[in-house]
């Protein structure tokens, strides 16, 4: 790259300066082409001035070349003076020995001019002398004669051999500035790319650490920052990964383990029936009724980790209708009479006339799993408060009981699969312990929120709160 930049920066000064003296030779020749013609004029009409017409105009032409020659540096040989009629024949030559073999002027260039305008130049080679020549006309004071006087004219050409050497000296001074100051500017955009590139190294680490300076361009600190933040956000990925792969393999044993419980069961339970060794038919029976239950639970526990996986894959098939909060919650309530008779704990029910357009089944378990929490982990003759309002366009479901509560060590982790705070009390009350991992999936799939707050001894609160996008009161 410092190499491909030098070059680029050495053909940009070679373009520049070969433009530039270009522009600057067209630009001096035009200037010294305008100011060698304005003395030309000048000497033209000192000419018209001096000379008698009626006289002898060609020795008088001669005599004005010697008085010129004398006090220029001009080379008199070069230096040409004509006189001019109005028909366009010479009346006198500096370099005519005899004028009358001349032939008529009044075709050249700068003669037209003059006869036109008063006026006139050209600039042409001349095959006599072999060389370059500039022509100056113009008209007499009379009106009846033209003068030109002619002279060697080669434009730069002739300074250009003088200024080459000192052209070459500057152009060999610039290339050498000109490459310090590339390699010096090379190195302000290489140098801090090759300090990042050393950083990125960092990259292959377990735990990488950058350390990036702030550079005098400030494309080069985007370019460090966005790499640390590039960094920063690919090791949070990779964070996420792995706790999702952990999480992922926890649910995968607690799953296993869930299961290997119930069909051990069933297995003992189906050989104690097989090889006859129950003693009478209650005992038969209760082996029966041990397998139908360890096999609800088994149905139980893969119809929840179904829907668990569903929800987590957006992958879930659901039917929106209408729902009506306060009859769905009584339906819920009274469904749980059952648990609610066993425990001897009492529901109380607020709801405010609410109407989603919602999956009836997805709400259904979310108020299941919430009240059966509530209920399983009470006291004997305790209370559990359900209650579900409006903010705004906010449905807030919450439910308060005055159970055992939840220490603050497992509050974080209810919502975990399979994650238990009493094992010993869950085997009693029976579950899946997939009930709140369900609740906070459902909430999370309609970008819901759902909070804890507990004590132990003193019971929990829940508090959901579901965005309604379409919805309405009864």
């Amino acid at each position: 790259m410092k190499r491909a930049l030098i070059q680029r920066f050495f053909i940009i000064l070679a373009i520049t300066i070969g433009v530039f003296g270009v522009i600057s030779y067209i630009v001096a020749s035009r200037q010294m082409l305008k100011t060698t013609i304005g003395n030309m004029r000048q000497l033209v009409r000192e000419i018209d001035y001096a000379i008698d017409y009626s006289g002898d105009a060609e020795q008088q032409i001669l005599d004005m070349k010697q008085k010129i020659d004398r006090t220029t540096d001009q080379n008199s040989s070069k230096v040409r003076i004509t006189i001019l009629k109005n028909d366009g024949s010479v009346l006198a030559d500096t370099d005519a020995t005899d004028v009358s073999a001349l032939e008529n002027h009044g075709g050249r260039e700068e003669i037209r001019q003059a006869f036109l305008n008063g006026f006139g130049y050209s600039t042409r080679y001349s095959s006599t002398l072999g060389e370059r020549m500039l022509y100056v006309a113009e008209l007499s004071e009379d009106g009846a004669h033209v003068i030109r006087v002619s002279i060697l004219f080669s434009g730069m050409t002739d300074y250009l051999k003088v200024l080459f050497p000192s052209l070459a000296l500057a152009a060999i001074f610039l290339f050498i500035l000109a490459m310090l100051v590339s390699v010096r500017f090379s190195d302000t955009v290489t140098k801090p790319l090759r300090e990042i590139a050393e950083e990125m190294v960092h990259i292959q680490g377990d735990d990488p650490e950058f350390h990036f300076k702030t550079y005098r361009y400030e494309e080069l600190n985007i370019i460090s920052y966005t790499t640390d933040q590039l960094i920063i956000e690919i090791k949070g990925n990779i964070d996420r990964l792995e706790f999702e792969r952990r999480v992922r393999q926890e649910f995968f044993s607690n799953a296993s383990h869930e299961l290997k419980t119930p069909i051990t069961s069933v297995k003992g339970y189906a050989e104690i029936l097989q090889n006859h060794l129950a003693k009478d038919p209650a005992a038969e029976e209760d082996c029966i009724r041990r397998i139908i239950t360890e096999a609800d639970h088994m149905t139980s526990l893969i119809n929840d980790i179904l829907m668990i996986s569903k929800l987590e894959t957006k992958d879930l098939s659901v039917d929106i209708s209408e729902v009506r909060m306060a009859p769905l919650l009584s339906e819920v309530v009274e469904s749980l009479q059952p648990i609610m008779k066993q425990q001897n704990v009492t529901v109380h029910m607020d709801c405010q006339p609410i109407v989603l357009q919602e999956s009836a089944n997805q709400m259904e378990e979310l108020l299941t799993n919430l009240l059966t929490n509530a209920i399983k982990y009470n006291h004997p003759d305790g209370e559990v408060w359900v209650s579900i309002s409006r903010e705004n366009d906010i449905m807030v479901l919450t439910v308060r009981d005055n159970g055992i509560g939840i220490p603050e060590d497992d509050q974080e982790r209810v919502f975990e699969r399979f994650y238990r705070v009493d094992k010993g009390r869950d085997k009693k009350v029976g579950g899946t312990g997939l009930g709140l991992s369900i609740v906070k999936h459902i909430v999370g799939y309609r970008d819901g929120t759902i909070t804890l707050k507990s004590k132990p001894g003193e019971g929990s609160l829940f508090t959901i709160r579901i965005p309604m996008e379409k919805d309405g009161q009864e």
